[in-house]
């Protein structure tokens, strides 16, 4: 009997509170995480329970499938170089020169990377249409210009748009570097004579190089996978990528099993190209280990810029004016138009398309109640998951815990279109559960989506919480869930407050992944504004998308006073 009792409480020990908390962290990211991507290579490479290898090539080998990857590389590359020298000039100027207002000017440039492209893309559509662009029919109309100036139709069009709002991913690599980088080796050159251009070619650019790649290869990544401008500006042309290839065949076909299973095939593509990216990402960072942080806390020598201080804090200015201020402002003087295309004067105006999408129109309505529920839905849910999932990563020492990291960080490098095809593939009914076409569908994806930014804001939370207070805590008598409810969770609660706001605000604007997933009365904002505009509804898609800026933009003021008094 006491022997029973013995091997009782040895096998209770064995499935305690640690054990518990492992089974639930790897249950959650396996059901949300894994298995949907996992399908997605089941169901391009298998059929009938058979290695089918016909059919991916004869996918692979379609002459629309080899321009939409060719087009995806071409609009990648072109972004990633525009994007890298954008970003990479603003960034030093910022950081090393006496640029007025820099403080204020640095604040600018990351206002891009906080609004939704697809609106930008809307806005220069508006603006720069061969035929009805507001900018090209000034120069015919009242310059006497025989064609458009510039074709927003274009591959040069979509570069244009994306290097916009994704150069801020390497200017804040850049400046950060620059301004953490120990000035001394540039002073030393100076003192011994070298210019500037000597020491920015052989010095500076060398000792950010990690930081400069590091960012290019993330705006490649994410214009590999960007669908709103491409879809925005490339219909029209007949320019497609491969996320909007994926689309248009799902949303022609009315979601059959057969334009699924094309479409996870291209996912494979664009799942392997994402991989490479990552991995050459992480080979620079890795040989790029340079010691550009001193022990001494020295200022970097700012460049006087003496005459060209007033031209270039013009440039500045005449940059955020032209990417910022002037699309906002086009969306919202277009969204107050009678009709599209008729001047801008006050007979023209009206806010009556402003207050039938507020109050009037269920559609839209129903997509800004839909967008703001599942984006505090999302991050609720994933901020509590990621607490959990982060303390087992980082406190607990049990067997397989790297397993959990890489899965909470997967979705992090897998395009969102891949995401929503494997979570169609999973919850339309293959294992009893059938969400398909309901808003919880996008509520499962949000949450495999933004798991990683929740283990990311968490895991560095939870790094800075000293082993001793728990263990104090139990030694005291207290239980492992006590520990976590009355110590380490009012610790790491910053960390949890930056994880719900970095998940709750890409939330609101997303399309890549929402566009694949809704149903009649599933639309987000996102998806109302494209499918507004795809309908010929142009004024009604703007004033729902200025109605979106406004959204946003309340909810980034509001995160920030937040997230400051929680502090």
């Amino acid at each position: 009997m006491p022997e029973e009792q013995h091997m009782l409480s040895k096998a209770a020990s064995r499935f305690g509170t640690p054990q518990i908390l492992f089974g639930l962290a790897v249950g959650s990211l396996v059901i949300f995480v894994a298995v949907p991507v996992l399908l997605i290579f089941v169901n391009a490479l298998w059929v009938d329970g058979g290695l089918n290898v016909v059919d991916l090539v004869n996918v692979l080998s379609e002459p629309d499938t080899y321009q939409a990857l060719l087009n995806s590389l071409i609009l990648a590359s072109g972004v990633t170089v525009t994007g890298t020298l954008v970003g990479t000039f603003f960034a030093w100027l910022v950081t090393r020169t006496n640029l007025p207002y820099k403080g204020t000017m640095k604040l600018l440039f990351l206002v891009p990377f906080m609004l939704p492209s697809f609106i930008g893309a809307l806005a220069w559509k508006m603006l720069l249409s061969p035929r009805a662009g507001y900018i090209n029919r000034f120069f015919m109309d009242q310059l006497g210009f025989d064609s458009p100036i510039f074709d927003i139709y274009s591959y040069l069009g979509i570069i244009a748009v994306e290097t916009m709002y994704l150069f801020p991913f390497v200017f804040i690599q850049v400046s950060g570097a620059l301004e953490r980088m120990d000035p001394t080796l540039e002073e030393a050159a100076r003192i011994s004579g070298a210019d500037l251009f000597t020491i920015t070619r052989k010095i500076t650019i060398p000792l950010v190089l990690p930081s400069i790649l590091s960012g290019s290869l993330l705006i490649m990544l994410y214009s590999m996978a960007h669908f709103g401008t491409v879809a925005v500006l490339g219909s029209e042309a007949g320019i497609y990528n491969i996320p909007t290839l994926i689309y248009e065949r799902i949303h022609q076909s009315g979601g059959s099993f057969a334009a699924i299973r094309t479409g996870t095939v291209l996912s494979t593509v664009l799942v392997i190209t994402a991989a490479l990216i990552i991995w050459l990402q992480n080979r620079v960072l890795a040989r790029g280990r340079y010691q550009i942080i001193a022990g001494k806390s020295f200022r970097p020598a700012e460049l006087k810029l003496r005459g060209l201080r007033i031209p270039l804090l013009c440039l500045c200015i005449a940059y955020i004016g032209f990417t910022i201020v002037l699309p906002t402002v086009t969306i919202f003087m277009v969204g107050g138009l009678n009709t599209y295309g008729l001047p801008f004067t006050l007979e023209n105006m009206t806010l009556n398309n402003y207050r039938h999408i507020l109050f009037e129109w269920d559609l839209t309505r129903d997509a800004i109640w839909n967008s703001v529920s599942l984006g505090l839905a999302s991050a609720l849910i994933t901020m509590f998951a990621g607490v959990i999932i982060s303390y087992v990563i980082v406190k607990m020492k049990v067997r397989g815990k790297g397993l959990l990291e890489f899965l909470g960080m997967l979705p992090f490098s897998v395009p969102g279109s891949v995401i929503a095809l494997g979570v169609i593939l999973a919850w339309s009914g293959r294992f009893g559960v059938n969400i398909y076409n309901t808003v919880w569908i996008i509520l499962v994806a949000y949450i495999a989506r933004y798991m990683a930014f929740s283990l990311k804001a968490n895991s560095a939370a939870l790094e800075q919480v000293h082993d001793s207070l728990v263990e104090a805590a139990r030694a005291s008598g207290a239980t492992l869930w006590q520990a976590l409810r009355d110590i380490v969770i009012p610790l790491v609660r910053p960390g949890m407050v930056a994880a719900f706001f970095l998940i709750f605000l890409p939330a609101l604007r997303e399309l890549t992944v929402s566009v694949l997933l809704y149903g009649p009365t599933s639309r987000t904002i996102g998806v109302a504004i494209y499918t507004l505009n795809e309908d010929g509804e142009t004024v009604y898609s703007a004033a729902m998308a200025g109605i979106a800026l406004i959204i946003i933009v309340t909810a980034e003021v509001v995160v920030k006073r937040f997230f400051k008094v929680s502090q």
